[in-house]
């Protein structure tokens, strides 16, 4: 397994002076101690942890996996005693909210931590991560009562939070659920029923677990319409916020995985549990969209986590690795052989990787800063930051998740058959990352979500204010130098639109257009919304070394990849493009009988 070393130096340039977060965070109210030099001791200490504390329990904790018994979840050795240092050193309230006990950082720092974090050990982050959904879902949603007992324990990490959404007979399709919720005489609720599919579900680490779990009041309508949302601790809460008795939740057994062995994901028997309702009846989705939303970023998170592990694996064993000679010479005349790092092909696979990673890190840094923008800005920018959100959510989710699996994949291309061994770590990262496709919602379902409901669902709207957005930067970017960049990004931005325009209207004819159409105008997106990133990355970065700002091979290096991403990776575009165009008949004329013959 490779050894994490934190990305510092790129962190910060995005940061700093990509997205100007010092700059910003002046204009925020409640964020303006965000100094850069307080930020960069905060991800300083961050990185250590990562590396020295989280890193080498990562394939341990693959290797050994979680424990079941009647008593409960017992996590890998030193993971409970990583989530006590974690505690210790005020991790989990950093970006929290002051009135919640929190220390009211920014969510950029907050995301950058868990990044690093996550890409030392995603298993174990687990345990902590679904907790910041679970405090924004009861700052939003519940009562006076609810926030007394369950904030200040959550924000300050002795207890953890889960999102039990999912059932055995209904997984993204939540009108089917079946778990029932009884009111009770003194106002709770009894809930019965069974979850699957839990993240961090039950543990070791912390001495109380808050479930947020979806359930069916008796008069109910039918489908989504008809769902409510419940706190159900695992231990009761006295009012004096003391523990009180075991809650009949309990975990039926442990979900044998592919991967991220080290995260405990449970079935959840909830029998006759003691529950309380957070938000209005039957509109328990409504109030679960501020969990799935928090997780869907943070699910983003993890694609950039193992694209970036898996680079850091690639990039070491590429320059120690001697393999042939390079076509044009020898570049190692001394030894047997040169590095495999001079040949093209090898090149080609470490340039994916670096694109992809460096950009969708741009490209989530850009969305935690809209959070910020949305939690502390005036009416107008908090409305706008959260259009944005609303449109880039999701491909930040599907996308950078689909384009960390093939980093993690290459990462084991570039080690050639000693990446299929287990010892060398990197197929962990290829069956870890797995999972991030398949959380929070398929990359079908977020490909759904961005087509039907934010681009044609808003008449276009939310498209139109990113393309806006991208047009801006065009036409700011006047230099010569940067012609050539700018002027494919202005024409992938136009022709995103027509695209879109085109789609709404093949399928106002026939819905299955849009059905048909959604997962190639997914990464379409993602592709024009990275070349975006990236072409800001590469202005910025030329006129620093024109300016002889000093790291001027830093910058030279983002000036390459961003030319690489643009020749390289920009024209997937195309064969996306043709594939929308094609339409749903070569999808839908085939009868389901003869998808056998």
């Amino acid at each position: 397994m490779p050894q994490y070393r934190a990305p510092l130096r790129d962190i910060r340039f995005v940061m700093h002076e990509l997205l100007e977060s010092e700059q910003l965070y002046q204009t925020l109210p409640g964020y303006e101690e965000s100094t850069r030099d307080l930020m960069n001791a905060i991800i300083e200490e961050g990185a250590k942890f990562a590396e020295n504390v989280l890193s080498p329990l990562n394939q341990t904790g693959d290797e050994e996996g979680c424990h079941w018994s009647e008593e409960g979840v017992r996590t890998p050795a030193g993971f409970a005693e990583a989530y006590q240092q974690y505690v210790a050193n005020g991790w989990p309230s950093l970006s929290a909210a002051v009135e919640a006990g929190g220390q009211g950082m920014p969510n950029l720092l907050g995301t950058v931590v868990n990044e690093m974090a996550g890409t030392a050990n995603w298993s174990w982050l687990m345990y902590p991560g679904l907790s910041h959904g679970a405090v924004k879902t009861i700052e939003k949603h519940g009562d006076a009562e609810q926030k007394k007992k369950y904030l200040g324990q959550l924000v300050q990490g002795a207890w953890t939070g889960t999102m039990c959404l999912t059932e055995a007979h209904c997984g993204s399709d939540l009108g089917l659920l079946r778990t029932r919720a009884e009111p009770r005489a003194d106002g709770s609720y009894t809930i019965t029923g069974t979850k699957i599919f839990i993240s961090a579900g039950d543990h070791d680490m912390a001495e109380n677990i808050v479930h947020i779990v979806l359930a069916r009041l008796p008069d109910a309508p039918q489908g989504t319409q008809g769902i409510s949302l419940f706190i159900v601790p695992k231990f009761k809460v006295n009012d004096d916020g003391t523990l009180g008795q075991r809650n009949a939740v309990h975990c039926a057994s442990i979900e044998k995985k592919m991967g991220i062995k080290g995260s405990a994901t449970c079935v959840l028997n909830f029998d006759g549990a003691t529950g309380y309702l957070i938000g209005p009846p039957n509109r328990g989705l409504n109030c679960m969209f501020t969990f799935m939303n928090t997780a869907r970023i943070g699910t983003a998170l993890q694609g950039l986590a193992h694209g970036q592990l898996a680079f850091q694996g690639a990039l070491s064993y590429a320059r120690e690795r001697l393999a042939m000679r390079s076509l044009t010479g020898p570049k190692n005349p001394d030894g047997p052989a040169d590095p495999i790092i001079v040949h093209p092909n090898v090149r080609r696979m470490l340039l994916t990787q670096k694109a992809l990673v460096e950009g969708s890190r741009a490209f989530l840094y850009f969305l935690a800063q809209l959070g910020d923008v949305v939690d502390a800005g005036d009416a107008e920018r908090a409305r706008e930051a959260d259009g944005l959100m609303a449109l880039l959510t999701p491909i930040g989710k599907a996308f950078v998740t689909e384009t960390g699996f093939e980093a993690a994949n290459l990462g084991v291309q570039v080690y050639g058959g000693h990446g299929f061994i287990r010892e060398w770590g990197m197929e962990q990262i290829v069956r870890d990352a797995r999972i991030a496709m398949l959380y929070e919602g398929t990359t079908g379902i977020q490909a759904m979500d961005l087509l039907g409901r934010k681009v044609l669902g808003s008449g276009g709207k939310l498209l139109l204010a990113f393309s806006a957005l991208i047009g801006e930067f065009c036409d700011a970017s006047t230099a010569a130098e940067d012609a050539d960049l700018i002027t494919v990004l202005r024409t992938k931005k136009d022709e995103w639109l027509e695209l879109s325009m085109n789609i709404g209207e093949a399928a106002a004819a026939n819905p299955d257009e849009a059905g048909a159409a959604a997962v190639d105008y997914l990464m379409y997106s993602g592709y024009v919304t990275l070349a975006y990133f990236w072409a800001r990355m590469a202005v910025l970065s030329r006129q620093k070394i024109a300016a002889g700002d000093g790291d001027t091979s830093f910058y030279e290096a983002k000036l390459m990849t961003a030319r690489f991403y643009f020749d390289r990776l920009l024209p997937r575009t195309l064969a996306h493009k043709q594939c929308i165009q094609s339409g749903a008949h070569n999808l839908m004329q085939m009868p389901e009988a003869m998808f056998d013959l």
